[in-house]
């Protein structure tokens, strides 16, 4: 009994302890370790020490010989892990790490939650922006000051020495101060130090019952703490993805308002752009707005319903082709104050709210759906880039744009719905209770009471300040254009205003083009959405070569494109149909004065767009007036 002993052996996927005899020779006891963790005989390495020295290779001699004791700990590396060990050893969270005396080797489950960071998702494609900073060296490098350095032009000190980008001293006296980190200053500071990060790991938060646990009758009959969501204590996110949003020029806002300006109703809509460096901030990340696709909506003075859009995934596409993505939404919250000198009431302020819990819920919800790949965590996703703007009305009654995020902890909550809106408050959320349906973790919030001390509360209800993250919105000094048409091809679902896209549309917009430019003539998104998504003549197929043209701006694509004999049959429909129906002496698509519009021409029906004979008065599709 005396020679028998326990070798302990730390591999990434945990600690096992591994039984064997002083006088087992070190081949046998290789062959169970591979056994034991599920590898071949060549498919890992056995190190005396943390550092990959002292390897222990596959020979007769006894683990006496070698000097291995009982309780002695080794040290497992897949072959192919990366070469630094603070890599890959020890980067389990506390919460994991105290778990694993309970982990078997048989439990999948429990074993692929203390996958180590390195290892969590190899094959995630992270935004070419995010690539791009974790490229970057990101300190912050300063001049050497002539009072209080007193050393040589090559030497440092503490008053001129790089600061690292999440130096929270430097950002606070930044004008205006800076109060969350760019994400990837937060990913230096947890990689950073002697540790390099190595206790460090981004983890998705979950409020679900952990499936699997075959130890008692599934909720609500049982529930134990190896399956039970932790509780939920909601902190304000100390950094954020997304550092400033800047719309291309003042075009796109202004036409987005002209809807709330015409009709009163309040108005929503998608953001289109690209992800590009904020060097404003220490690796800081900004959104560029180049267009505004407004989905299918039902729209009130005090209320917005989105209605299934059964164009999405051609407009991703098709942004996606122009070097775009949708990077936010956009909605209106305005009232007019005074009509005549053009102001709007200050609603949202400190004294009531900034967004709603409704409004949170929703951003959340946008946020879950476009996800941001990170290689750092083991969901192969962390956070999100997705932003929100409002245009309300500031504190000088005019309109301004404000930008949000919510928090990674109210994506959590969204995303198992488990945070509700208060009816008649809307700066509160209420965290709900559990029920026989579904188990809900308390969610605390900590507030200071009336004698100044900390006090922690149960979310019900809960300020919705803990879950908002402000962003930063503006526009540039000098103007920038993706789209560089001059004209105004009407903007898609906005038939309550009498702009409809159409053939009729299409004519008027093409006879009033002054440009002898092809590329500033189609160079306008609405218009490339029509292209692609009409139902008379739609392009989606063969649009390539023109989308190409206009994200690279390269006019000799867009001649070869004009050639085309769909360019062809699309002039030749704007032609019979008429540049100007409600005038008649509009100007043709092609340039040359239009026909009356009479029954002497085909026309293209309001409603369906079908193109009917000359001569009746009711379309032959839909059988609607010809209006």
């Amino acid at each position: 009994m005396a020679d028998n002993i326990i070798i302990r052996v730390q591999s990434p996927d945990g600690m096992k302890k591994i039984p064997a005899t002083k006088r087992e020779t070190v081949a046998a006891f290789i062959k169970k370790v591979g056994n034991e963790f599920g590898f071949n005989s060549n498919g890992f390495s056995i190190y005396l020490n943390r550092n990959k020295t002292g390897e222990i290779l596959s020979q007769n001699k006894t683990l006496s010989l070698l000097k291995i004791k009982h309780g002695d700990m080794l040290y497992l590396f897949p072959s192919g892990s990366p070469s630094s060990s603070a890599e890959v050893m020890d980067t389990a969270t506390p919460h994991s790490s105290s778990s694993m005396p309970s982990v078997s080797s048989s439990s999948s489950s429990s074993s692929s939650s203390m996958i180590p960071r390195s290892f969590s998702a190899p094959q995630v494609q992270e935004d070419e922006i995010d690539q791009y900073l974790t490229k970057q060296d990101g300190k912050i490098y300063r001049n050497k000051d002539p009072q209080l350095c007193h050393h040589g032009s090559l030497g440092k000190c503490v008053h001129c020495v790089p600061l690292e980008p999440f130096d929270e001293d430097y950002l606070n006296h930044l004008d205006p101060p800076v109060k969350h980190m760019s994400f990837h200053a937060y990913l230096r500071k947890l990689t950073g130090g002697a540790d390099k990060g190595k206790f460090a790991a981004l983890e998705n938060i979950s409020c679900k019952i952990k499936s699997g646990c075959e130890g008692h009758p599934p909720w609500p009959e049982g529930i134990c703490t190896k399956c039970q969501p932790s509780a939920i204590t909601l902190n304000r996110q100390k950094y954020r993805h997304v550092d400033n949003i800047m719309f291309e020029n003042h075009t796109i806002a202004d036409r987005f308002l002209d809807f709330w300006r015409k009709t009163g109703s309040q108005r929503m809509g998608y953001l289109y752009g690209r992800y590009t460096e904020h060097k404003d901030i220490p690796l800081g990340i900004r959104a560029e707005v180049a267009a505004i696709y407004e989905p299918p909506q039902n729209a009130t003075q005090n209320s917005l319903e989105l209605v299934d859009d059964p164009k999405a995934a051609a407009v991703d596409e098709i942004a996606a082709k122009l070097g775009l993505c949708k990077v936010g939404w956009i909605f209106t919250d305005l009232l007019s104050e005074d009509t005549r000198i053009g102001t709007v009431r200050y609603t949202r302020n400190n004294d009531s709210h900034y967004l709603s819990a409704e409004e949170c819920i929703t951003a959340g919800y946008f946020q879950n759906l476009h996800s941001n790949p990170c290689r750092l965590s083991r969901d192969g996703h962390f956070g999100s880039k997705f932003v929100t703007v409002v245009a309300t009305g500031g504190p000088d009654n005019q309109v301004h744009f404000e930008g949000y995020q919510v928090s990674n902890q109210c994506m959590a909550l969204v995303r198992d719905e488990c945070l509700l809106p208060c009816k008649d408050a809307p700066e509160l959320g209420y965290a709900k209770e559990s029920s026989p349906e579904q188990y809900v973790p308390d969610v605390f919030f900590k507030d200071t009471d009336k004698f100044g001390n900390d006090v922690t509360f149960l979310a019900r209800p809960l300020p919705v300040e803990y879950l908002i993250i402000d962003i930063t919105t503006t526009f540039p000094k000098d103007p920038q254009y993706t789209f560089c048409s001059t004209q105004r091809f009407p903007i898609e679902n906005r038939e309550i205003l009498g702009e409809t896209q159409d053939f009729h549309s299409l004519a008027t917009y093409l006879s009033q083009c002054t440009s002898t430019a092809f590329l500033d003539i189609v160079s306008d998104f609405h218009l490339l959405l029509f292209l692609v998504t009409n139902e008379v003549m739609p392009l989606r197929d063969s649009i390539g070569l023109l989308l190409d043209a206009v994200r690279t701006s390269n006019e000799d694509l867009a001649q070869t494109w004009k050639k085309s004999e769909q360019w062809a049959t699309i002039e030749q429909l704007c032609s019979t149909v008429g540049g100007q129906p409600s005038s008649s002496q509009g100007y043709g698509a092609m340039g040359g004065p239009s026909a009356p519009a009479s029954s002497s021409a085909m026309w293209s029906c309001l409603h369906c767009t079908f193109m009917n004979q000359p001569g009746t008065e009711h379309c032959e599709m839909c059988s609607l007036p010809r209006g």
